[in-house]
């Protein structure tokens, strides 16, 4: 029997929420429901889609292909409500995506344009903000539907991943590192950072902790062009991502990927509440056309 459109959004949100509970709760219906609807999917199809752990659920290699098809699924049929009506009431519908400032130059600026010439009727509004706190924050009170951001986020998000980014360390001339260059060549290296206290350097701290350096503060400042001038004029290396860092500085710095290479997701995340028709079509329309990014080799 083939599965009918209600069960599979329940199994995309138990795919999204990573629990029975938390995936009833963004559809509004009982658990006890969706639980049921699952179970009737899985005995139709003859496998089993879930794998249980604790008060949370996996995907079987099985469930991670059904769920993938799903959303195909899902995608042609929000697509075929919206023809003939793209604004839904005849009016323009406003979505509002918050990100960071890196994200909105860099994967916004193409992401969008290419949403709105598909969909006249939606307007994107666009909020920015350094740290992913107040992002995060943004989504949960409600004022913004969704956010393009850095993964991973807060556990009590849905989340969906639309690519992966080269981080590469961008030097002066003239820097004596190998390429590629082992993470532990940070320690003690010149850096061009975010001011203390921000959200940005608070990153970037957790993750030189992790990694067992400690580079030297050489320039703090937040303003993004500061960062270029900083390591053109020679007072430190800078860490950002490839694609940004190729139109930020050309041929005026060298650029060296990391070894192993240093590969960060980005996704949509938002609030585990019920979607408009258009944060819908966005989130689709970016897992589709979302650019991909190869490491350098």
């Amino acid at each position: 029997m083939t599965p009918t459109l209600a069960q599979l959004r329940y199994l995309v949100a138990v795919a999204d929420c990573g629990s029975i509970t938390g995936a009833a709760a963004s559809v509004f219906v009982a658990q006890s429901a969706l639980s049921r609807a699952v179970q009737a999917m899985e005995r139709d199809l003859g496998v089993e889609l879930l794998a249980r752990r604790g008060r949370g659920v996996d995907l079987t290699p099985e469930g991670t292909r059904v769920v993938r098809l799903a959303r195909t699924v899902l995608d042609a049929v929000d697509a075929i409500d919206d023809v003939g009506t793209p604004n839904g009431k005849g009016g323009l519908v406003t979505l509002t995506l918050v990100t960071t400032p890196t994200l909105a130059l860099d994967l916004a600026s193409e992401l969008v344009p290419a949403f709105t010439a598909r969909h006249p009727g939606v307007q994107v509004r666009l909020h920015q903000h350094d740290g992913r706190e107040p992002l995060v924050q943004e989504l949960m009170d409600g004022k913004s539907e969704l956010a393009l951001v850095d993964l991973p986020v807060d556990k009590e998000l849905s989340t969906h991943h639309i690519q992966e980014r080269e981080v590469v360390l961008v030097s002066p001339f003239g820097a004596r590192l190998p390429d590629p260059v082992p993470f532990r060549l940070l320690d003690g290296l010149p850096m061009v950072l975010p001011t203390p206290g921000t959200g940005r350097r608070t990153e970037m701290e957790a993750m030189f902790s992790c990694l067992g350096v400690r580079p030297v503060p050489a320039f703090e400042v937040d303003e993004r062009l500061a960062w270029v001038t900083g390591v053109i004029d020679g007072r430190g290396s800078l860490i950002w991502y490839r694609d940004v860092v190729l139109r930020a500085f050309g041929s005026r710095a060298e650029i060296r990927s990391f070894t192993p290479p240093l590969l960060r997701p980005v996704g949509i995340a938002h609030a585990r509440r019920p979607l408009t028709r258009a944060a819908r079509a966005f989130i689709a329309h970016a897992r589709h056309n979302a650019p991909v990014r190869e490491p350098a080799r």
